[in-house]
C-alpha cells in the first residue's frame, strides 16, 4: 500500500455514512460508491472510486487500487493500493469446522463468517483496518439472520472501516444494504443479469423494452441512478422511507430489514437524542411498529418514564394530531380550552408511538413523525396502546381516567369516564361533555391549577428523565422569559435555555459545575497532557460513555476536572475508530 486512505463522515444515519474519500474540505469522491471489476464501464470517480481484480495465483489474493489520489498529507499524488490473501474458506453453514487457509490482516481486511467464529485476533483493539471485505456475504444473505449478524459485528469492531459485500448489492437493494452498513459495491450481480438478457434496475430485475438494451453501459446507468437516491435521500435524513419502499421488492429483503431492526434496538447509543428541526421520522407501513425509535419509546414509556408529580391523580386521554407538537393543532387549540386546567395529566393516544405525554410532546421522535391519519387502528397498535396504558395506569396510580378517544378502556381497573360516546373529538357535544368531565374531577379531587412557570419546570424535568441522567439539576431552576425561548435561570444566572432548533436544552457556562454535580450527563475523559482547543476525536480521548447518543449533550473531563461540554456528533459505538469529529465543543470553563 502506497498510502493511507483519508476519510472522514459526511453524513451518517445510524449505521449508514457518507463517507468523504480525499481530502475533508474537498474530497475526491463519496460513498456508497462502487469498486470496478474486469468488463466493467470505466465510470466517473464519483461513483467509482476503486478497482480490483483477484489473482489466480494460490493462495488467492486481492488487490484492491484506488483510482484517484486519497492518500496524505497533499492529496495529489498518492492511491491507496491494497494487496491481501483472501485464502479458501468453508461455507457459512460449516461454522463449527475451523478449516481452510488463513485470510491475511492488513489494512484490506478480508472477513469471512468463518474467521468471525475462530479468528480471536479480530478482537484485537490494536486492528484498524481502512477496509473490511465481507468475502461470504452472499452465502450468509441466504441464511436467516447470519448478514445481518456479521454487519453488526463488523461495523461496531470496525466503525472507521469501509465495508464492501462483494456480489452482493445491486441497484434494487444499495439503499437497505447502505442502512445496514455497507459502503462499497460492484456490479457482479448486475453482469448476472446482462447474461440472462435482463435490465437490472431500481425497483429489481426487469426484461427490456424495446428501445432498451442490457449491456453493462445499461446496466451501469442504473447503478448510477440508484446510488443517486442513496446518498440524497442519507443527506436529508429520509433514507428509512426508501429502504422501507425497496425492501418490498423481495422477500429476502423484508427478512433482512426485519431481522436488523431486531439486533439494532439492543445496540447501545444507536438512537438519537436530539435531531434538526427539518428532521422527520416516517411512519407509513405496518412494519414501523417495530422500528427501534418505536420499541425504544415504549421501552422508556413502560419501564422509566414519570408522570410530574403534579398531575398524577386524573389523566386526560386525547387522541393526536397530524401537526406537531400536538399543542399547535386545530384540534388541540379546542381540547386544551374545554380542559381550562393544568391539574390533570394530559395524554395522547397515537400510532406507531402508543402513548406520548404532554410533558414530552416537544422531544424526539414525539415531536416530528409523520403517520398517515385515517382513525383505522389495526390489533397489533391498539395492542400496544392497551399494554402501555395498563403499565401507565399502574405505575402512576391515577384514581381517574378521562378518555377522550374511541378507544375501549373497560380492561382499566380505575374509574374511567367516557366523553366521545361515539361522537367526533371536536364535536360541541363531546368538547362540552370534555369540559363537564374535568370540572368534576377537579372538584372532586381538589386539585389545583399550575402556576405557568412551575408548569414549564415540571415539564423540563421530565425532559430531563428521557434525554439526561437525572432532572435534580432542575430543582430550585426558574423558568423565566416568552414563549418560545424559556431561560432557565438559578439564583438568577441563566443555566441554559429551551431551544426550537433542537427541541432540548442548550446549556450556559455556568450550568457546568452543576450538571457535573448531579451526573446529569455522560462524561467523556481526555488524555493527560493534551490540550483541549476545538471538536473532539478519537485519538484525544481516553475513556467514554458507551451510551453516548448523537445529540447528547457531554461532560469533558480530564485528570478528574471537568473542562467544558460538548456535543455529541457520532453515537458511542462509533468512538473507539471512526476518523472526524466525535463531538463538537460547546461550553468551556475558561
Amino acid at each position: 500500500m502506497t498510502g493511507p486512505l483519508a476519510r472522514t463522515v459526511l453524513h451518517r444515519l445510524r449505521f449508514a455514512r457518507i463517507w468523504g474519500l480525499g481530502d475533508r474540505k474537498a474530497p475526491a469522491s463519496t460513498t456508497p460508491c462502487l469498486v470496478l471489476m474486469e468488463g466493467d464501464p470505466s465510470l466517473d470517480v464519483a461513483y467509482a472510486s476503486f478497482e480490483t481484480q483477484k489473482t489466480n495465483e494460490l493462495p488467492a489474493r486481492l488487490q484492491l487500487t484506488a483510482r484517484c489520489p486519497l492518500s496524505p498529507p497533499d492529496f495529489s499524488v498518492n492511491s491507496p493500493v491494497y494487496d491481501v490473501n483472501i485464502g479458501h474458506v468453508l461455507p457459512p453453514s460449516l461454522e463449527e469446522a475451523n478449516a481452510g487457509e488463513e485470510q491475511g490482516t492488513s489494512p484490506l481486511l478480508p472477513v469471512s463468517w468463518q474467521r468471525m467464529n475462530h479468528d480471536s485476533s479480530l478482537m484485537d483493539d490494536d486492528l484498524k483496518p481502512e477496509i473490511v471485505v465481507l468475502t461470504d456475504a452472499v452465502q450468509l444473505a441466504a441464511q436467516p439472520g447470519k448478514l445481518v449478524d456479521a454487519l453488526m459485528v463488523l461495523k461496531q469492531q470496525f466503525p472507521g472501516a469501509l465495508i464492501w459485500t462483494p456480489g452482493l448489492g445491486g441497484p434494487d437493494n444499495a439503499a437497505v444494504l447502505t442502512w445496514m452498513g455497507v459502503d462499497l459495491f460492484d456490479m457482479g450481480r448486475s453482469h448476472e443479469a446482462s447474461s440472462s438478457g435482463v435490465l437490472l434496475t431500481v425497483q429489481g430485475p426487469r426484461y427490456p423494452l424495446a428501445h432498451e438494451t442490457v449491456d453493462m453501459e445499461a446496466q451501469s446507468r442504473h447503478w448510477i441512478q440508484s446510488l443517486d437516491e442513496v446518498r440524497s435521500a442519507l443527506q436529508t435524513g429520509t433514507l428509512r422511507t426508501l429502504v422501507e419502499r425497496q425492501s418490498l421488492s423481495s422477500p429476502r429483503l423484508v427478512e433482512h430489514l426485519r431481522y436488523h431492526d431486531k439486533a439494532a434496538s439492543k445496540v447501545k447509543g444507536l438512537l438519537s437524542s436530539h435531531v434538526g428541526r427539518d428532521v422527520r421520522f416516517p411512519c407509513y407501513s405496518t412494519t414501523m411498529l417495530e422500528e427501534p425509535l418505536v420499541t425504544d419509546w415504549e421501552r422508556f414509556m413502560t419501564t422509566q418514564y414519570e408522570a410530574p408529580s403534579e398531575v398524577r391523580e386524573v389523566m386526560i386521554l386525547l387522541p393526536c394530531s397530524a401537526r406537531k407538537p400536538y399543542r399547535l393543532s386545530r384540534s388541540h387549540s379546542r381540547f386544551i380550552q374545554a380542559i381550562q386546567s393544568t391539574a390533570c395529566h394530559e395524554v395522547m393516544m397515537t400510532s406507531p408511538l402508543g402513548l406520548v405525554p404532554r410533558d414530552l410532546e416537544d422531544v424526539w421522535p414525539a415531536s416530528q413523525y409523520d403517520v398517515p391519519v385515517t382513525g383505522d387502528w389495526n390489533r397489533d397498535e391498539l395492542a400496544r396502546v392497551e399494554r402501555m396504558l395498563r403499565n401507565l395506569v399502574e405505575r402512576t396510580g391515577y384514581k381517574r381516567v378521562i378518555n377522550h378517544t374511541d378507544m375501549d378502556l373497560s380492561f382499566l381497573e380505575c374509574e374511567v369516564v367516557e366523553t366521545r360516546q361515539g361522537r367526533g373529538a371536536g364535536s360541541h357535544d363531546a368538547l362540552n361533555d370534555l369540559k363537564l368531565a374535568v370540572k368534576d374531577a377537579v372538584q372532586t379531587y381538589e386539585l389545583r391549577n399550575q402556576k405557568n412557570s412551575l408548569r414549564l419546570r415540571a415539564n423540563y424535568m421530565s425532559v430531563a428523565r428521557k434525554n439526561m441522567r437525572s432532572d435534580e439539576w432542575l430543582k430550585g431552576v426558574a423558568v423565566r422569559g416568552k414563549v418560545p425561548r424559556w431561560r432557565l435561570e438559578r439564583d438568577g444566572v441563566q443555566v441554559a435555555v429551551w431551544s426550537i432548533d433542537r427541541n432540548g436544552f442548550s446549556f450556559s457556562k455556568s450550568s457546568i459545575d452543576l450538571l457535573h454535580e448531579h451526573d446529569a450527563l455522560p462524561n467523556i475523559e481526555i488524555k493527560s497532557g493534551l490540550t483541549w482547543k476545538g471538536d473532539v476525536f478519537s485519538h484525544m480521548v481516553a475513556a467514554y460513555d458507551p451510551s453516548i447518543r448523537q445529540g447528547d449533550d457531554l461532560l469533558v473531563v480530564q485528570d478528574g476536572k471537568v473542562l467544558g461540554l460538548a456535543r455529541a456528533v457520532a453515537a458511542g459505538w462509533e468512538w473507539k475508530g471512526t476518523p472526524g469529529t466525535l463531538a463538537k465543543s460547546h461550553q468551556r470553563k475558561k
